[in-house]
């Protein structure tokens, strides 16, 4: 099937390139894509808001021959939830890996300083997200630094417009990486505002991977393995 994989904030499609060979090597079709402004750290980002993430999704799951495998990564979950909402008939399932589907009217992320137009990436460890990146090496997480690409404000403060209740009606796999499965539906259980959505999906499977919040690049085979049997 076509299994369309939609990065995170400060990441570009190439994110999955440790992810892709796996999911080909079973026959399956993997489409990563790049979103507006985020083709590099120089990409012009102007004017780029959340609604032009989600519009750059929405035609990669119409050019798909039958029915899509819908994977998000962190923020990029809020992204794949509306393209969801804007297709539920062309998604067999979606998977969301470290991140939750952004409520209607909520912005994709609060809280972040914006200068230029542009999120840069934070510290983690300042902000006291250690487990974020608790199984990167020291290598590992200069390189994540480095290659950073700024997001385009309008990204993360733009509010969600979701319309089509079908969307509760598509399964999703919810992969839990920094925090567990059960902490995740704890949150459910209590009506915490930021997975409120999942609280109405009539079928969500829950997938401990344990690490840190960036498995695509740390154990890139455990989460294909996973994206795998979400396929099957």
């Amino acid at each position: 099937m076509d299994i369309i994989l939609i990065p995170g904030l400060w990441l570009d499609g190439s994110c999955w390139a440790g992810v892709v060979p796996a999911l080909e090597q079973t026959g399956h079709r993997a489409h990563p894509l790049t979103l507006p402004g985020m083709e590099s750290r120089d990409a012009p980002r102007s004017g780029i808001t959340f609604r032009y993430h989600v519009d750059a999704v929405v035609p990669a799951i119409d050019a798909a021959d039958g029915p899509v495998l819908l994977v998000a990564h962190s923020a990029g979950c809020g992204i794949g939830h509306a393209a969801v909402d804007a297709r539920p008939d062309r998604i067999a399932r979606a998977v969301y890996v470290g991140g939750f589907p952004t409520p209607d009217g909520s912005p994709l992320l609060d809280g972040l300083p914006a200068a230029n137009g542009e999120v840069l990436m934070p510290d983690w460890a300042e902000l006291g997200e250690e487990a974020s990146i608790a199984d990167l090496d020291e290598p590992a997480l200069a390189r994540l630094y480095a290659e950073a690409i700024p997001v385009p404000e309008g990204v993360v403060t733009e509010p969600q417009q979701l319309r089509d209740p079908r969307r509760y009606q598509v399964p999703v796999t919810a992969v839990c990486p920094e925090y567990t499965s059960e902490q995740l539906q704890g949150w459910v259980n209590d009506g915490v505002d930021d997975v409120k959505e999942l609280t109405m999906i009539r079928d969500v499977e829950y997938v401990d991977l344990p690490g840190g919040h960036w498995p695509q690049l740390v154990q890139p085979g455990l989460l294909a393995r996973v994206i795998l049997d979400a396929a099957r």
